[in-house]
């Protein structure tokens, strides 16, 4: 019971031992890099919030706009790019595949489509059960040559005869398969 009633109390000292961590190491949830992909078309955005960001290899982008790094009809080949302010950079190891005939779903485009999907299958489901309905209680038209009346019981098989039951007289047989004591 008294695990149960420390465990928030763990859970808030772990949080605040990794935000101290984190505030001390000047680690920042601000570091990632922000890649969109529109056809062709790659546009990075650095993590660096300032004026007069630098990028390596200068030569490979179209359009350089401080933060964000603009590359037009990219050929899906791994590119190796940082972003630096003064004495801080970042690296980034570009692996986008683009190509130039596909189409662009966005979110509500995906779900009407599961939607639809659902409730496609739902209705087949429906239908399927509705038409199966009605031909439970139907014989087969191909009929059997068996009669329909009820289940013969098969006989009990016949017994083996190493398992005949110990008749009188005949224990003598069976005499040594006593369990011996040890």
């Amino acid at each position: 019971m008294r695990l149960e009633q420390s465990l928030p109390l763990l859970g808030l000292l772990l949080c605040a031992v990794l935000s101290l961590f984190s505030f001390l190491t000047g680690v920042s949830s601000q570091g990632e890099f922000l890649v969109e992909i529109s056809g062709t078309t790659v546009t990075i955005t650095c993590p660096f919030e300032d004026e007069g960001i630098r990028w390596d290899p200068p030569g490979k982008a179209d359009e350089t706009r401080d933060r964000m790094f603009i590359i037009r009809d990219h050929d899906s080949a791994p590119a190796n790019l940082s972003c630096s302010l003064g004495n801080k950079r970042r690296q980034l190891y570009l692996n986008a595949r683009v190509c130039a005939n596909c189409e662009e779903l966005d979110a509500w485009t995906v779900a009407g489509i599961i939607t639809a999907d659902l409730l496609i299958t739902l209705g087949l489901l429906i239908l399927v059960h509705f038409c199966s309905k009605g031909r439970q209680g139907r014989a087969s038209a191909a009929g059997d040559s068996r009669p329909r009346g009820q289940k013969m019981q098969r006989p009990p098989p016949v017994p083996n005869p190493d398992y005949e039951p110990i008749r009188k007289g005949q224990r003598e047989v069976y005499a040594g398969l006593a369990p011996r004591g040890l």
